[in-house]
C-alpha cells in the first residue's frame, strides 16, 4: 500500500491514440493517476466525465490526468469518442500498474468474491512523491476535490 510521501511508483503504460506515458517522463511535473474497473461502464464513465469537465482546470495548474484500467487500448480509443473525454486513459491490459499501485484487490458483489480494480486516485507531485491518496473513491465530486487538492501543490 503506498501513502503520502511514499515515491510514487513506476507507471510506463501504452495509452490510447497510440500513445504511450510514464511518470519517467512526466517528472517535474505535477500527475494525477486515477484508476478505474471498466471503460463505459457507469460510474467509470462519470469519473472520466468529472476529470474531462474539469481538464481546462487541470492543465491551467500544469497538471496531467491519467486515467488507468485493464481496457485494451483499442476500447479506451471508443470510450473517449464515445463521451468526448479528454483525459489520457492507459491500458494495464496484463495488471501490473495496479498490483504495482496496490489497486487490484479483492471485492465482494452480490456475496461472490472476485479480483479488481479498486477506484483509487493518486495525486503526485513534481518531485515524484504522492502528494494525497484517495482509496474507495465514490464518484461524486471526486474530481472536484481532486482538483482542489492540486490546487494546494
Amino acid at each position: 500500500m503506498h501513502e503520502v510521501n511514499d515515491p510514487a511508483p513506476a507507471l510506463d503504460l501504452p495509452t490510447d491514440g497510440g500513445g504511450r506515458i510514464s511518470l519517467a517522463a512526466l517528472k517535474g511535473r505535477p500527475v494525477i493517476v486515477y484508476f478505474y474497473p471498466k471503460d463505459d461502464t457507469t460510474g467509470c464513465t462519470r469519473e472520466a466525465q468529472d476529470f474531462t469537465a474539469l481538464a481546462p482546470d487541470f492543465a491551467a495548474l500544469g497538471v496531467t490526468v491519467i486515467g488507468v484500467s485493464k481496457d485494451t487500448v483499442r476500447k479506451h480509443d471508443r470510450f473517449k469518442a464515445k463521451h468526448g473525454l479528454a483525459v489520457v486513459l492507459a491500458s494495464d491490459e496484463d495488471g501490473a500498474a495496479c498490483e504495482a499501485w496496490g489497486v487490484w484487490v479483492q471485492k465482494k458483489l452480490y456475496g461472490r468474491d472476485y479480483m479488481g480494480i479498486e477506484r483509487a486516485t493518486f495525486l503526485i507531485a513534481s518531485d515524484g512523491r504522492i502528494a494525497q491518496a484517495w482509496r474507495n473513491v465514490k464518484v461524486a465530486g471526486h474530481a472536484a476535490a481532486v482538483l482542489q487538492a492540486a490546487r494546494t501543490l
